[in-house]
């Protein structure tokens, strides 16, 4: 399948939205009409669920265009979503500020995986790509006034873990990654390059 055609986001993540810019896609976004906060996975594997997911925001933006777009606009739909899998438990983004804390310090002298899902579908054949990307995020110790301080500003909000990983390596905070940085941040792109390329460049 060619993937070679304009972009739409089916995502309101502005951290997606950058990782795709910035590699000089152009990108329409169009937000899901899936609130994945209201889904539960059961006991469905992580793999599954957050490759669930990222097909469900896909499909809620293509039935979207299918009722407001004529077909000749050809188009590829990308949704995702994030997870983090700490010991088999999956976490996604923190209700609250306390639940925010409960996560970062389970995170810290320990490692977790971050998967992300990702779902291509192509506009108006239908046609879909599903995968998943896995990495390896290790933690030291953050003391706690710099988690104090990191709480107060509210940016654990809307993601998925309560960080995003290059802000708070950039911060000095002592966290290491093995596989692909921007799968933490919301896109696999060492994948997606493989398969957008050519995208609206």
């Amino acid at each position: 399948m060619n993937w070679n055609m304009p972009l739409i986001l089916a995502s309101t993540s502005p951290r997606r939205q950058v990782l795709l810019e910035e590699s000089t896609w152009q990108v329409e976004v169009l937000p899901p009409s899936v609130d994945d906060g209201d889904l539960s996975p059961g006991q469905t594997p992580p793999e599954e669920w957050v490759e669930a997911l990222a097909w469900l925001k896909a499909r809620s933006v293509l039935d979207l265009l299918q009722e407001s777009r004529p077909s000749e606009e050809a188009c590829t739909v990308l949704g995702a979503d994030t997870i983090c899998v700490d010991e088999g438990r999956l976490l996604g983004q923190p209700a609250d500020e306390a639940a925010a804390r409960s996560m970062l310090e389970g995170f810290m002298e320990r490692s977790h995986d971050v998967l992300t899902g990702t779902c291509l579908v192509a506009f108006p054949e239908g046609h879909r790509l599903l995968f998943h990307d896995r990495a390896l995020v290790r933690w030291g110790r953050v003391n706690e006034d710099d988690l104090d301080d990191y709480l107060a500003t509210g940016l654990w909000q809307g993601k998925a873990g309560g960080y995003n990983l290059i802000e708070r390596i950039e911060a000095g905070w002592p966290i290491e990654c093995e596989g692909d940085p921007a799968t933490v941040m919301g896109l696999p792109m060492r994948r997606l390059h493989e398969l957008l390329e050519g995208v609206q460049a």
